[in-house]
């Protein structure tokens, strides 16, 4: 088994370059800048910033061309991919690229709700295109077991030992599911 998958959170270094081919399908670039800070034995603060080529398909594509401008905090969710290429000189190149699927705008505090209506407005732009890897990703529904007989109720056990759970139970105080350590 094996993962890639990349959480970003920082800075857009450049107004997003968009560009449309075939069959109006739209991509996205731009530059992400990451910064990290820490102090050296000198007691100095020191920054450290990695630059992260962002890639957007299709139609968070387009969302990006109209909300994200240079200095747009962003959070960034996708994977990572290098590719390469020959240049003009005969010369292989590679770059690093995220390969981005989920992006959120991240909103800077303002006194005024004007931040807001333009959350609410690209959460129905988003719904409206369809964008499975959209501006906003709404949490999963939470589990459920698909056999539900299968499901103990701890509350029915009144013959809980010291050693069950590391919790000492006594008779006639049942625990519930919430009240387990794990």
């Amino acid at each position: 088994m094996s993962i890639n998958k990349v959480i970003l959170v920082g800075n857009v270094g450049k107004d997003p370059v968009v560009r449309y081919f075939d069959k109006g399908v739209a991509k996205a670039t731009f530059p992400l800048a990451t910064s990290e800070t820490y102090t050296n034995q000198q007691g100095e603060t020191i920054t450290s910033t990695e630059w992260h080529n962002i890639v957007l398909w299709r139609a968070l594509a387009e969302v990006a061309e109209k909300t994200i401008k240079k200095g747009s905090q962003v959070y960034i969710v996708g994977k990572i991919k290098t590719r390469s290429y020959v240049d003009k000189d005969g010369v292989n190149k590679y770059i690093t690229e995220i390969l981005a699927d989920t992006l959120l705008l991240l909103e800077k505090k303002q006194a005024s709700g004007t931040t807001s209506a333009q959350t609410e407005s690209l959460k129905g732009e988003a719904h409206d295109k369809g964008i499975s890897g959209s501006v906003v990703n709404d949490p999963p529904a939470p589990y459920q077991p698909a056999n539900e007989s299968n499901n103990k109720n701890w509350s029915d056990k009144t013959n809980l030992t010291d050693d069950d759970f590391g919790v000492d139970s006594k008779p006639g105080n049942a625990q519930n599911e919430d009240d387990l350590p794990f």
